[in-house]
């Protein structure tokens, strides 16, 4: 798949250990599509979970986000507890690139590294480029037809949503069994998931299978 390619490309090119891409789900949360390692997959899904961290105002704003130092500072000021998460796994420094054109933001394009700091000019531009490759890849992905890694493009697309719409479903038994808004579902998904150091998604798949229930006390 090209966008996991690249995601590959970027850990070798840059000063980085890790790299991800998610696109923006309906609700604006991010939705997972590669991911370099488990630990960029991990970190990209904890973004999910929290609704918070660099990926997320990347892809409010359409504009790159750069948290150089999350250890401590404005950077770990604007999102607490993704960098309390992000550090705990030894990730410093994110870098969030937005996906799509000057107008429209379609996903994020994400950095990990063990060190704190910036990248240079020319390594963001490198980062930039990458970004917009990948950007033109998933605008000209043909539907219908196979990767030539094998796999259908269609397989793929409907794999991305699947789980978003575990979430979607869960967050409608939780409506219906606190008797609450959508908003209020959503925050109580989220914060189970990070009470249990788990993803919204497994979370959401307890609730459709009823291995978990959500009450007013709980």
């Amino acid at each position: 798949m090209v966008p996991e390619r690249l995601c590959a490309i970027a850990v070798e090119l840059l000063p980085v250990t890790g790299a991800s891409a998610s696109l923006r789900g309906g609700d604006g949360l991010p939705v997972r599509l590669c991911a370099s390692g488990d630990r960029a997959s991990y970190l990209a899904e904890i973004q999910a979970t929290l609704g918070d961290g660099p990926c997320v105002s990347a892809a409010e704003s359409g504009a790159p986000v750069l948290a150089r130092d999350l250890r401590s500072g404005a950077d770990a000021d604007r999102w607490p507890v993704f960098a309390q998460q992000a550090t705990a796994v030894g990730v410093n420094a994110v870098y969030a690139l937005p996906l799509g054109s000057d107008t429209v933001c379609v996903g994020t394009f994400d950095l990990y590294r063990d060190t704190a700091g910036g990248l240079t000019d020319p390594q963001l531009n490198t980062a930039r480029l990458l970004a917009g490759v990948m950007t033109t890849a998933l605008m000209a992905l043909p539907r219908g037809e196979d990767y030539d890694l094998g796999g259908g493009v269609d397989a793929w697309l409907s794999g991305l949503g699947g789980g978003h719409d575990e979430v979607y479903q869960a967050i409608g038994m939780i409506m219906a069994q606190l008797g609450v808004g959508a908003d209020e579902a959503l925050a109580r998904l989220r914060g189970a998931a990070f009470a249990q150091g788990r993803t919204a998604r497994d979370v959401a798949r307890d609730v459709l299978t009823h291995r978990q229930r959500f009450d007013l006390d709980g």
